[in-house]
């Protein structure tokens, strides 16, 4: 027990210094100990929100790191948690408020600091448009792993047999997405109708790009000797699957609190126990020991996607969505120990 608490050392003290932030925002924004209080109980919830949210986010991230160069790892699990927690948690929602609001980035900031129920407001607006990128790029992932000729290891049976066949169709997974985009984006007005289908289309080329330069950086001899086989290809995916998965819990933090500081110490918190559970379950070889624990992965991947593009015409609680990713994970970590106690 105590060599797995090792791994989370650092997250412990992003959790005491943030959650201390917390209480000196209120303090400082109320001037009184209830403030204080308040400000910490969200940050508090927040960072729950986002673990919750997280954890399959952290087995993707395990099962894309053990392919990737030891130095590229490295960078990843430093560089890329700064990108993770100062690039989505506070850069990312400033610059959709810049853009929403055409201002500066400097204004956008001011505005957070001193309008934060405007610039939740502003947050709210693009909601639409973040849900369908993300939505269609997470369902890209998660269908790239299922309808693949290659994949061995099934866990649901049916399902994922005929999911493998389709793996012959040239694109099918792009048209499986398309169609479900065409779905839901036929339930909303024509003027949003626009902005959902752009974004959606916009996820889907994002997704073919990064695709497409990692299978580049890891075939040609003379880039890898630049830029390493598995390394940066690699490394720009996880970027932009850690964004996706951001999505969802920046603007659902919202619905807690207008203010983006409290905001980027809760998620900030969260982010850190993504890359301490990354980083266990590769030393450790979690996914290796217990099989079916990336097909749940993948499945909770496929279930917030479905749920972001439900968000376009209804709104789903982020616990909803948490406490389903979640359930999804446990059930295949229960079917994988049950499946190693027959093999023994």
């Amino acid at each position: 027990m105590s060599t797995a608490l090792h791994y989370f050392k650092w997250a412990f003290l992003v959790t005491l210094a943030g959650l201390a932030g917390s209480f000196w925002l209120g303090w400082s924004y109320g001037g009184t100990l209830g403030s204080a209080l308040s400000f910490l109980l969200i940050g508090t919830v927040l960072a729950v929100l986002e673990i919750s949210l997280s954890f399959d986010n952290a087995i993707v991230n395990a099962n894309k790191l053990k392919t990737m160069t030891p130095i590229w790892q490295q960078r990843f699990l430093t560089w890329g948690i700064l990108i993770a927690v100062f690039g989505m948690r506070i850069v990312f929602p400033l610059a959709v408020v810049a853009v929403a609001a055409q201002v500066g980035p400097l204004q956008a900031l001011r505005l957070a600091a001193t309008e934060p129920q405007e610039y939740a407001r502003l947050m709210n607006e693009s909601h639409l448009s973040i849900a369908a990128f993300g939505g269609a790029f997470l369902m890209m992932v998660a269908l790239s792993f299922f309808v693949d000729e290659g994949k061995e290891v099934d866990w649901i049976a049916r399902i994922e047999r005929r999911m493998r066949s389709m793996g012959t169709i040239k694109g099918v997974t792009y048209g499986l997405v398309l169609l479900i985009v065409l779905a839901f984006g036929s339930q909303l007005s024509v003027p949003d109708q626009a902005t959902f289908y752009t974004a959606a289309i916009l996820g889907l080329v994002v997704f073919m790009g990064v695709d497409t330069l990692s299978h580049i950086l890891d075939a040609e001899p003379e880039v890898q000797s630049a830029a390493r086989a598995g390394g940066l290809g690699a490394f720009l995916y996880l970027e932009v699957l850690d964004a996706s998965f951001s999505f969802d819990g920046v603007i659902g933090a919202f619905a807690l609190t207008q203010n983006l500081f409290l905001i980027a110490i809760g998620l900030g918190i969260g982010a850190m126990y993504v890359r301490s559970m990354t980083i266990m379950l590769v030393d450790r070889r979690t996914l290796s020991e217990f099989r079916f624990l990336e097909h749940g992965a993948f499945y909770s991947i496929l279930a917030l996607a479905v749920i972001m593009f439900a968000q376009s015409v209804v709104h789903v609680p982020e616990v909803v969505t948490g406490l389903l990713g979640a359930t999804i994970i446990v059930l295949s970590l229960v079917s994988s120990i049950r499946f190693n106690r027959r093999a023994a």
